[in-house]
């Protein structure tokens, strides 16, 4: 009966029966502590509690007179879904046994496939429009309330709400079909490429995975020493795979043909819309002419050292910033205890390890964390899967399992629970997991997200913690990049996890100094990848998209294009940040405006840890972006302050760094 699907509410009954005495015999929690999910078919039936509660309370909403309550109501549907969906939409790519995975998968597009249904469902947006569009009514909302009702207005919209039933039943199959396509493309962005084990120098086979007689690539190996590894992976890495690139171009076809169904221009306009992207274009064009000098320059000085230094060194080498130099003073414990010093210092915050329920996490290594306050308690639940396994995505990401809200029906807070999924190596029987400083930073950029779910208290589940415009949802995890790289920061936990010796302060220098070597660089780099992005999300595409990549590098970037790749093919982010990837830039300006005027003279500085939460991380979604930066500076930024933001960080001291690197 799981299997087929069709299930009524006895047999659902029943089976949650068996689950739960399976449970209590067994001992098994179920994943996140959810009594159905200590086996595969207990998605489905968590699905089908779902959905009957959806049908509910639609038939709540669609009756109950316009106000607060119809906002709430709204709320609770969206959270009953979501606590499935998200849950389901982590599992089906991290979960180490596939029946897992794919009963997650299947979960995942059946609850999508409702949440289509009902932005198109006329009768429940009415009932949202009769709260609207009545003045004396809306005047008495308040303003967390207002938003989220219009939030919810504006997913009916961008559906298709306006449209005839046969152009709503097209939307939503086009929805649908986007569904299975966004799955399919992601899962194969991130699969590894195979070699035959002859074709690589016996010598290299250590550092990529054997599997038989062939190789398996499955990243850029990018701080790798040596440059033959790096130009070995980044050549079988991005190889074309013909499947996943015709998989590509019917999304971006379909996303086409949904943007202008539900009448806008492109689907570049319609996921613009309810952003910050009102400055995005100016910026990058000046920043762009301000870079195409820059790139240029600091291009010829790479290539002007390392011939002058070693021609057959890498640049990390060439800068003495060699990983294995860092690692030492960089064990995961220390960085974690680091990370736990700063919370407490700037919010009062500590993390707290707890240990799991059998059946509660999916993997043996995976840690809980409670994130408790100094006097406001448990705020919520940090899952961390930070170590490497086979079959896990080589990405670090934040996974959103369940948002906080106040629950009018208990009279209580939903907490937050997130996972943070990074690949770190295992520790060895001779050293602790050692961090090469990208792989520091990218724990602190994640840990950033997961502070923004924590420390945010909204009213609503819809707008929780990074639940927010996209070109705002990068500005907390970038910013704690600067955290990351500030010596009175690091030197409260880097010590060498042999001596006990604190990391010096020079290398710290010449870490953060590197960066700005080749900053001009890596920043037209994100331009190119932003252009590219706008570019698969204007007007239908009129050759492939190798093609297009290949003239935007050419336009946008100081590097040419490699033939027989694809690079595109592993930009996983055209799933959840299509038309958006801009975000990153305008994140990391408003990042850079914050750390400069309120946290560089002090980053411990509680008053300024506190008024960080007040104006921008408490709020989530439920305020304007422009207004929490607005908030939190003192000021409304201007499109030349978003420019100077940005080319303020690349100011290096070249002479003085070269002496000091060749010293």
């Amino acid at each position: 009966l799981i299997c087929t699907g069709f299930l009524c509410i006895s047999e659902i009954i029943q089976i949650e029966i068996c689950i739960t005495l399976v449970c209590v015999t067994s001992g098994l929690q179920g994943l996140f502590g959810v009594p159905e999910l200590s086996c595969p078919a207990g998605f489905q039936v968590a699905s089908k509690k779902s959905l009957k509660n959806t049908e509910l309370l639609v038939e709540k909403v669609c009756n109950c007179p316009p106000g607060t309550e119809t906002v709430e109501s709204f709320d609770q549907l969206s959270d009953g879904l979501c606590k499935v969906a998200d849950l389901a939409d982590f599992v089906k790519v991290a979960h180490p046994d596939p029946v897992f995975r794919e009963a997650a998968e299947k979960t995942c597009i059946e609850i999508g496939t409702v949440v289509e249904q009902l932005n198109t469902n006329v009768e429940l947006c009415k009932s949202l429009k009769r709260l609207l569009d009545n003045p004396d009514i809306v005047a008495q909302l308040d303003s967390d309330t207002r938003r989220v009702a219009e939030l919810f207005m504006f997913d009916f919209e961008i559906s298709g709400i306006h449209l005839d039933d046969n152009l709503r039943k097209e939307a939503v199959a086009l929805h649908v079909k986007l569904l299975d396509l966004n799955n399919e493309f992601l899962v194969g962005s991130h699969m590894p490429n195979r070699i035959a084990s002859s074709a690589i120098p016996a010598h290299l086979h250590l550092q990529f995975e054997n599997e038989g007689s062939f190789i398996q690539i499955g990243g850029l190996h990018a701080e790798s020493p040596d440059s033959l590894v790096r130009e070995i992976a980044y050549r079988i890495y991005l190889y074309p795979n013909a499947e996943l690139m015709e998989c590509l171009e019917e999304l971006l076809k379909c996303r086409y043909k949904l943007a202008k169904l539900v009448g806008y221009e492109s689907y570049g306009h319609r996921a613009l819309k309810g952003t910050m992207h009102i400055t995005c274009f100016c910026v990058l064009c000046l920043f762009f002419f301000f870079l195409s000098h820059r790139t240029a320059k600091d291009f010829k000085m790479m290539r002007d050292m390392k011939k002058k230094l070693n021609p057959h060194n890498s640049v990390s080498v060439l800068y003495n910033i060699e990983p294995s130099l860092y690692s030492p003073y960089l064990s995961l414990g220390a960085c974690m205890e680091g990370l736990n010093n700063l919370f407490f210092q700037l919010y009062g915050v500590s993390l707290m390890s707890e240990h799991p329920s059998p059946g509660e996490v999916w993997s043996e290594d995976v840690r809980k964390l409670a994130v408790v306050h100094e006097t406001e308690g448990l705020l919520g639940y940090i899952y961390c899967d930070f170590f490497h396994r086979p079959d896990k995505p080589h990405q670090d990401c934040h996974f959103t399992i369940r948002g906080g809200r106040w629950c009018q029906e208990t009279g209580q807070y939903q907490l937050p629970v997130v996972v943070l999924m990074l690949s770190l190596p295992h520790p060895t029987k001779s050293a602790p997991t050692l961090l090469t400083p990208g792989m520091m930073e990218n724990l602190f950029h994640e840990m950033g997200h997961a502070m923004h779910s924590m420390l945010g208290r909204t009213r609503y589940q819809h707008v929780t913690g990074t639940r927010c415009a996209t070109d705002f949802a990068e500005v907390p995890s970038i910013l704690m990049e600067y955290f990351a790289t500030d010596f009175r920061v690091i030197s409260q936990f880097a010590r060498h996890y042999e001596t006990g010796q604190p990391l010096p302060e020079s290398m710290v220098a010449r870490l953060c100094e590197s960066k700005k070597v080749c900053g001009a660089a890596d920043t037209q780099l994100q331009i190119f990848y932003a252009a590219l992005d706008q570019l698969y999300h204007d007007k239908p595409l009129d050759r492939s998209t190798t093609e297009i990549l290949k003239e935007t590098q050419q336009k946008f970037y100081g590097l040419p294009y490699t033939p027989n790749t694809a690079w595109q093919l592993r930009f996983s982010h055209l799933i959840g940040y299509g038309a958006k990837y801009y975000s990153y830039l305008m994140s990391r300006a408003v990042a850079s405006m914050v750390w400069k005027q309120c946290f560089v003279q002090d980053p411990l500085n509680r008053d300024m840890g506190e008024r960080y939460r007040r104006e921008m991380l408490a709020h989530g979604g439920a305020k304007e972006p422009m207004l929490m930066v607005e908030g939190m500076l003192k000021r409304r930024p201007t499109i030349e302050d978003f420019v100077d933001a940005l080319v303020s960080e690349l100011n290096p001291n070249f002479e003085t760094f070269i002496m000091d690197s060749e010293s």
